[in-house]
């Protein structure tokens, strides 16, 4: 029985950085994506047509700018007890 290497999967990973959320990362690279489906061009030259393929090497490169909104979860104030 042949063993095939194990394929070049960098494209396809999530980085591991702890300072980052992964829910986060998918969901900027979603948005990004979805640019990219409208009609707005990419930011760095790629041999991909897939623009979900794009738009995650984009955001893990740090080439797509955004910025958080919202209340940091340590700001929420704790309901008293009644």
């Amino acid at each position: 029985m042949t063993e095939t290497p194990p394929r070049n999967n960098a494209h396809c990973s999530i980085p591991d950085d702890p300072d980052q959320s992964t829910y986060r990362f998918i969901i900027v690279a979603a948005k990004r994506a979805r640019q990219l489906q409208g009609g707005a061009r990419p930011v760095l030259p790629t041999s991909s047509k897939k623009p979900t393929v794009i738009a995650i090497e984009e955001v893990r490169r740090g080439l797509v700018k955004y910025s958080l909104t919202g209340q940091a979860p340590d700001a929420i104030a704790p309901e008293p007890a009644a």
